[in-house]
């Protein structure tokens, strides 16, 4: 079983609770969406330069960086055939904090009785990303402390639809809950305001550091 991996590199997280930290990324390729705002649309397309690598070679290349923070992305990661082999030799080693980020149209129910399972990062998307319609909203009750739920918003619209999400399903309680922009297309001011303006408690905005860094359409970083 190998794996399409169009890019590893060692950086700091960018967002999520571990946000600031070292972290080695596994980008596969593919995706089964289309978000409209995509920023790394290159690396789903068919054509896009990748390397198959075993599961034992990715973990070989991640314990080479001696970085103890890993996150599996995409694309689609769990679109991928085979990933339950990749995430379960990666579960297997106590010394790695593994994310696995996922966009919300996966059922995550199958690999959720991984022993040790990476925590998911899932997005729920939003309108402005024209793929709501595709989410698994059954994924919104496997997510506990180990994880995070976010939202990326683009308007109020998408704003006041993840205030619904939120609070239909008491994400507060049983997750972590992260709201983003899309960036550049709203006023982060506007989405600080917004959450006064719904008491909306426990819930963490967030940016994309390293859009902040580095040029936002920077690759391996």
């Amino acid at each position: 079983m190998t794996y399409d991996v169009v890019e590893m590199f060692t950086s700091i997280n960018g967002e999520g609770m571990k946000a600031g930290q070292l972290a080695v990324f596994v980008r596969l390729k593919g995706c089964n969406l289309n978000c409209s705002y995509c920023d790394t649309s290159w690396a789903n397309k068919k054509d896009a330069d990748s390397t198959p690598l075993t599961a034992r070679q990715i973990y070989n290349k991640i314990k080479e960086e001696k970085v103890n923070n890993v996150t599996i992305t995409g694309g689609e990661p769990l679109w991928r055939n085979g990933i339950r082999e990749l995430l379960e030799l990666l579960a297997g080693d106590k010394e790695l904090a593994v994310e696995i980020e996922t966009n919300g149209s996966i059922d995550l129910e199958p690999f959720n009785n991984i022993e040790n399972r990476p925590s998911f990062t899932m997005d729920y998307k939003l309108p402005d990303s024209e793929m709501e319609t595709k989410m698994h909203p059954a994924n919104l009750k496997i997510l506990d402390k180990r994880d995070v739920v976010k939202f990326v918003a683009g308007s109020r619209k998408d704003l006041d639809r993840a205030r619904q999400v939120i609070v239909e399903n008491d994400l507060v309680t049983r997750t972590n809950v992260y709201i983003s922009p899309v960036f550049g297309e709203i006023e982060l001011s506007d989405i600080v305001e917004y959450m006064k303006e719904y008491n909306m408690n426990g819930v963490n905005m967030q940016l994309q550091m390293h859009k902040f860094i580095w040029d936002p359409q920077e690759r391996g970083v």
